[in-house]
C-alpha cells in the first residue's frame, strides 16, 4: 500500500472535525481543529409567563441568540407553584407544550443566561423566585460564578417596575458571582422612543401588558432579539477569552 493509499484511507476514516492529514517522516501527524468541538457556547433562555407576554418576549430573545454564530440557545420555562383550579381562575392559558420546564442544577450546564419574568409589586413573579431560593447547592459551590445574565421583563403600567424588576432581580445573580449584563443605550434611537408607549430600560427589554389584553409592539420585540445577540455576543467572548 504506498503513501497516497493510506493517505486517502485517513482521510476517509477520519472525525468529521480532521481539517488535515500531514506527514512527517515515518510518523503520521494528524492534525484536528480542536476548537471544531469547542465552539458552541450555550445560552439558557428561562423565563416564566402567566398570560404569555414575557413567553413571546423570551422567543425573541431566543431567536436574537441564535442569529450569533456558535450560539446555542435554548428555551426553558420554570416550574409552575399555582394550582391548576387557581390558573383556571384566572385564565391562564396552557403551557406550551415545545418548552421544557428546567430544574435547578440544570443551570450549571450553560455559559451564560437570560431571565425573563412578569413583575409583582416591583420584583420577579414568585415563581422565579422559587426557583432561584432552590439553587442553594449550586450556591454553595459557586457553580455560577462569572457567567453572564441579563434579564428581561413584563409589567402591567408605568409604574409597575420596569427598572425596580430588573434592579432587585441583581441580588440572585450577585449571591451567585453572576455577570449582570445590562443593555446600556447600546440598541440605540429604538431606546429614546416617546411616540409610543415603550417597554423596557438600559436594564433590559421589556414589555407592558396592560389589562391582559397588550401583546409586546413590534418595536420591544424589536429591542427583546437584540438583546438576545447582545447578551450571546458578550457571553461567547467570555468563553473563547
Amino acid at each position: 500500500m504506498n503513501l497516497s493509499s493510506i493517505r486517502t484511507k485517513i482521510i476517509n476514516s477520519a472525525s468529521p472535525f480532521s481539517s488535515e492529514v500531514g506527514f512527517s517522516g515515518t510518523f503520521l501527524h494528524l492534525s484536528m481543529d480542536q476548537n471544531a468541538t469547542m465552539s458552541i457556547t450555550k445560552i439558557y433562555v428561562i423565563y416564566y409567563s402567566l398570560h404569555k407576554h414575557v413567553e413571546y418576549m423570551a422567543r425573541e430573545v431566543q431567536r436574537g441568540a441564535n442569529s450569533i454564530e456558535g450560539i446555542e440557545a435554548t428555551l426553558w420555562q420554570v416550574p409552575e407553584t399555582l394550582p391548576s383550579l387557581v390558573l383556571q381562575k384566572m385564565k391562564a392559558p396552557p403551557k406550551p407544550e415545545d418548552v421544557p420546564v428546567i430544574k435547578p442544577e440544570q443551570l450549571a450546564e450553560a455559559d451564560g443566561f437570560l431571565f425573563g419574568f412578569p413583575s409583582r409589586f416591583g420584583v420577579m413573579a414568585a415563581q422565579c423566585k422559587a426557583f432561584f431560593d432552590a439553587t442553594n447547592e449550586l450556591w454553595e459551590t459557586q457553580a455560577l460564578a462569572g457567567k453572564p445574565a441579563g434579564v428581561f421583563w413584563s409589567t402591567g403600567f408605568h409604574g409597575g417596575g420596569q427598572e425596580l424588576t430588573a434592579l432587585t432581580a441583581i441580588t440572585q445573580f450577585a449571591h451567585h458571582g453572576m455577570l449582570f449584563v445590562p443593555l446600556g443605550y447600546t440598541f440605540g434611537s429604538g431606546m429614546f422612543e416617546i411616540d409610543e408607549v415603550k417597554g423596557g430600560s438600559c436594564y433590559g427589554a421589556g414589555t407592558y401588558a396592560g389589562d391582559g389584553t397588550r401583546k409586546p409592539t413590534e418595536l420591544e420585540l424589536q429591542q427583546a432579539f437584540y438583546q438576545g445577540k447582545y447578551v450571546s455576543e458578550i457571553t461567547k467572548k467570555l468563553t473563547r477569552n
